[in-house]
């Protein structure tokens, strides 16, 4: 995939929509504004937003959405995935296609309720004032379509009836429109594969990454706010193939040594001898595949392409497989929010590649995003005193307050309560309905463990490129947190992960990431290394050294990728391959590959 036109468009794209979403915002909280009197309870909230979050976090937020809902619409409409293009024009046409049909009388009733489609003929009939009726007609129109869209996904269509209506850019017809500028980047080529939208996020936020960047040569410590920019780095494919077909695909073709699965995965590298103590699974239900900072869900879409191969296999009814993999095997953990709606998109698009009616099954993709929640002490004895004192065990309590820090923390929290999943399941049975004090908290607590119940140790395959930080760029608090919760790995976050992942998985379950070397060789990591060397095993690596991700631009920095077992296994031989001489990112490809080639011809 070309990625030139997509950087260029996701950084112009991001600078736009935020200049457009602030002279909104300017207009909107005018003393007069139209919206003070017909939009009173949305303006009232977006105060309240600014009043906590700042004028420009809200800017910020607001724009990311919009970005996200634009090229939502339009992968969706090249793909043919929408009735009528809602972002796309119709071939030969300039104005998208919905647009014009609603210019010729037709408009989806399904689609749009009857006040709005009596707004947007008055508007295009000339019977209601306005300097650009058309704008108007069609802004209403892509927030019908959007609120149409929330039932099937509402994780990243939420229902449109707040201020991020009232601050959706005006220019979104003309030539030099954000959606045009979409339509040109977003390519029928780009958009044969969901991974373009990963692209755009990577790229989205690649000049605020660069600018955090900056305040680091600085000495300035990276907020909350900033950690998921800071961190974020989109895998190459031929990365994630080789982690996911050396971690999911080893598994199954252990369990399965005659499946033909491995004829697709091309950087799978095969046990040297036959093995006979491995993780068992009964069936690809068992399966649980988590990335636990899964950004825009890369790791989880080639997942998923397997799963759905092992599942074909089993002979499983081909209608029901989508639904499987993301009711049973897939399983994503993000801090950042806007990242966490793509990826769950990005899986529900590879469903829907898969079965024509899967929007119908309102299936809503294992997405776990990570959010902070406080609570007070009067707060939790209250409650506690409600759903009983039996239940509410110090691990309890403990675990409803390691999340008041998750922007910070994130996926390194370890629950403290170890029963979590019959906890959840007890007070989801409760009704809180009559006390609205309670009920309120009860809906927290229930945040908090389904947040603990996503980070508890049940996933079979754990596969991440984890955040990279050290020392100097932490915040104070996550300096000294880290410290005092991974004393062998505190010195950066790409080391913590190693051990959290290690900890996901169950008994005899497999961990494959990417990350930094220098876990491999300094002396502040000897105890990590220890612990991988006496506690579990290697299964394989790929030492890529610097310039694996040149197609990124500008990342320097020296990875190695690798596959552990969750057991000790002091006999086994490992896989290695040595590809730090490669001088760019096709190079090391081209070497795997032989490498890869030549292991299984051995």
């Amino acid at each position: 995939m070309d990625t030139s036109k997509l950087k260029k468009f996701a950084q112009f794209a991001r600078r736009t929509l935020g200049e457009q979403v602030g002279a909104k915002l300017a207009l909107v909280l005018s003393d007069a504004s139209p919206a003070r009197r017909e939009r009173a309870a949305a303006v009232k909230t977006l105060e309240e937003a600014i009043k906590s979050h700042g004028k420009e976090q809200v800017i910020e937020r607001v724009a990311y959405i919009w970005f996200n809902r634009f090229c939502a619409l339009r992968f969706m409409d090249v793909n043919r995935y929408t009735r009528i293009g809602i972002v796309s024009p119709a071939e030969g046409q300039f104005q998208p296609e919905i647009l014009l049909e609603a210019k010729m009388g037709h408009i989806d009733e399904e689609m749009v309720r009857a006040k709005t489609r009596q707004q947007i003929a008055d508007l295009l009939a000339g019977k209601s004032p306005s300097h650009d009726p058309q704008g108007e007609a069609y802004r209403l129109l892509v927030v019908a379509a959007s609120n149409a869209w929330h039932q099937a996904m509402p994780f990243l269509f939420e229902h449109i009836d707040d201020y991020t209506e009232l601050l959706m850019p005006d220019d979104l017809l003309s030539g030099n429109s954000i959606l045009a500028y979409t339509r040109e980047a977003m390519t029928p080529d780009a958009c044969q594969d969901v991974e373009v939208i990963g692209w755009l996020y990577q790229f989205y936020i690649s000049e605020k990454k660069d600018a955090i960047f900056e305040g680091l040569k600085k000495n300035q410590k990276i907020s909350p706010d900033n950690i998921p920019a800071a961190t974020q780095l989109f895998t190459p494919h031929w990365i994630v193939r080789y982690l996911v077909d050396n971690s999911l695909g080893r598994l199954w073709m252990l369990n399965r040594p005659d499946s033909r699965l491995a004829e697709q995965m091309a950087y799978y590298v095969p046990s040297a001898k036959p093995e006979t103590d491995f993780l068992k699974i009964k069936g690809p239900e068992d399966i649980k595949v988590c990335d636990p900072a899964c950004g825009s869900g890369h790791m989880l879409t080639y997942a998923f392409d397997l799963l759905h191969a092992i599942y074909e296999e089993e002979g499983f009814d081909a209608a029901e497989i989508p639904e499987k993999i993301l009711t049973h095997n897939l399983f994503g953990i993000e801090l950042d929010e806007r990242a966490g709606e793509l990826a769950a998109f990005a899986l529900t698009m590879k469903a829907r590649a898969r079965q024509r009616r899967f929007f119908n099954k309102r299936v809503k993709p294992h997405i776990t995003v990570l959010e902070k929640v406080s609570f007070t002490r009067e707060e939790l004895d209250e409650y506690m005193g409600h759903v009983g004192r039996d239940l509410f065990t110090h691990g309890l309590r403990e675990t409803l307050q390691q999340f008041s820090e998750a922007d910070n923390f994130g996926s390194l929290i370890v629950p403290k309560v170890g029963n979590v999943e019959d906890v959840l399941a007890t007070l989801e049975a409760k009704d809180m309905a009559g006390n609205l004090f309670l009920a309120e908290t009860h809906q927290r607590v229930l945040t908090v463990l389904r947040m603990a119940e996503a980070l508890s140790p049940r996933y079979a395959v754990v596969v991440a490129n984890p955040p990279y930080m050290g020392g100097k760029g932490m915040n104070g608090r996550l300096n000294a947190w880290a410290k005092e919760s991974y004393p062998n790995s505190k010195a950066d976050l790409f080391a913590m992960f190693i051990e959290r992942n290690l900890d996901l998985a169950v008994k005899g379950g497999t961990v494959a990431m990417i990350t930094m070397q220098s876990w491999m060789f300094l002396a502040s990591f000897e105890a990590l290394r220890s612990r991988i060397l006496d506690q579990h095993t290697i299964l394989s690596m790929a030492h890529l050294g610097a310039r694996a991700f040149d197609s990124i631009g500008g990342e320097v920095v020296s990875t190695t990728a690798f596959v552990l077992e969750n057991a000790h296994k002091p006999d086994h031989r490992g896989a290695y391959m040595r590809l730090v001489d490669g001088n760019s990112e096709a190079e090391k490809m081209e070497m795997m590959a032989k490498a890869v080639a030549q292991g299984r011809a051995s």
